[in-house]
């Protein structure tokens, strides 16, 4: 099944999913959740309401080389 994710540019939200981040940093949705369990990863999660939400904020510093 393939997903739809707009342009990173195109997000109004302040966060996204797991699997939208991985998308965007082109990665394994695996990989992020790694990241956010061992708190290894270039950028780090929130939690609501025991989900992982990704700034959209940092993904974009993070595609831009600003990290």
């Amino acid at each position: 099944m393939q997903l739809f994710f707009p342009p990173l540019n195109q997000v109004n939200s302040d966060t996204v999913s797991t699997d939208a981040a991985a998308y965007y940093v082109n990665r394994k949705p695996q990989t992020l959740r790694k990241w956010a369990a061992l708190e290894i990863g270039p950028i780090r999660p929130i939690r609501i309401n025991g989900r992982l939400g990704w700034r959209v904020k940092d993904l974009k510093k993070l595609v831009n080389g600003d990290m």
